[in-house]
């Protein structure tokens, strides 16, 4: 086995136990603190006490029932990919799939656009100095202090305000279309809520990147570079950028549980039907079986960026793959 491979396969093994471990955590937070007896209680009319105890019990969300025996059952279920039912029967794992597609989307377009500008923004900023590194430091400070949410709901209102002054949808401020919509509305429904999740992210990457490269461009390599003939955007973007993209992929495994509170937001903001809607959902009508899936998934969309951040550094630093 190659050292990139056996780097590959012991992050792949500690990742897998940190999701076990997350998802067991998440679980048991839920099952503790949340009570869905009040749906039964709100009914039209109630249910009897005595059904309202059997669905409890069937559905594996009785409160009264001692948390390691509950624990026991979702984990044993978990295993076989059943994360049980939801408070009313709807099986959790069915109403996951339904809303992952979305999430995914939403998660992967944020991602991607984040991370990218964000590189890009701070790369270049790091590299010029002066006024634009100024400039690039005091933008990406501002969206970093402001909440996703505000983000949001500042990008949401500014739709609204362009639609109303161009007489029509420009940019769809909510919804999404249905599944056979044609690409070009999907697309136009994906605009504000991507924004949402790029914006913090490509922040946060550029102070990051921006300090890596201010810091590379000075070194020797690039200066022996140089004198070789090279010119310095040359330089920088054939030898320093390199070198800052390294510890850059490890910081993206960072930032991923992050753009997940994220998009928990965006979702709710821009009435996406995701993963993020259905945690509100569960938590506000007290299902932890259906609040724990949706951890257990943002725990795995945690542990495959993280390994996809290992394959990136397995690729690019020389010092993985001796």
């Amino acid at each position: 086995m190659s050292p990139a491979a056996g780097y590959l396969l012991r992050r792949l093994v500690g990742g897998l136990c940190l999701l076990v471990a997350a998802s067991s955590c998440a679980y048991l937070l839920c099952a503790a603190v949340l009570d869905p007896r009040g749906n039964y209680q709100a009914m039209s009319p109630p249910p009897p006490p005595e059904a309202v105890a059997r669905m409890l019990a069937e559905n594996n969300l009785d409160p009264g029932a001692p948390l390691a025996e509950r624990y026991l059952v979702w984990a044993s279920g978990a295993v076989t990919g059943d994360l049980g039912r939801t408070w009313d029967g709807r099986e959790v794992s069915e109403e996951l799939v339904l809303r992952a597609g979305a999430s995914l989307r939403l998660l992967a377009a944020g991602a991607v656009a984040g991370a990218v500008g964000g590189v890009a923004a701070g790369a270049w900023a790091g590299a010029r100095g002066g006024r634009w590194d100024t400039a690039a430091a005091a933008g990406a400070a501002l969206l970093v202090s402001v909440p996703p949410i505000v983000v949001a709901l500042v990008l949401q209102a500014l739709a609204i305000a362009l639609n109303q002054a161009a007489g029509g949808v420009l940019l769809p401020a909510v919804g999404e279309p249905d599944a056979e919509a044609p690409p070009g509305e999907r697309a136009a429904h994906m605009i504000l809520p991507t924004l949402a999740l790029a914006l913090p992210l490509a922040a946060v990457f550029s102070r990051y990147q921006r300090a890596l490269m201010a810091e590379e461009a000075g070194s020797d390599y690039v200066r022996t570079a140089r004198a070789k003939g090279l010119r310095r955007g040359t330089a920088l973007r054939r030898h320093a950028l390199r070198s800052c993209l390294v510890p850059t992929a490890a910081y993206f495994a960072y930032t991923t549980a992050a753009l997940f509170t994220g998009a928990v937001f965006a979702e709710k903001v821009f009435g996406r039907h995701g993963a993020g809607e259905m945690l509100i959902d569960a938590i506000e009508a007290g299902d932890a079986n259906a609040a724990a899936a949706v951890c257990v998934f943002g725990a795995l969309c945690v542990t495959v960026a993280g390994f996809a951040a290992d394959a990136v550094r397995a690729a690019l630093d020389p010092r993985v793959r001796a």
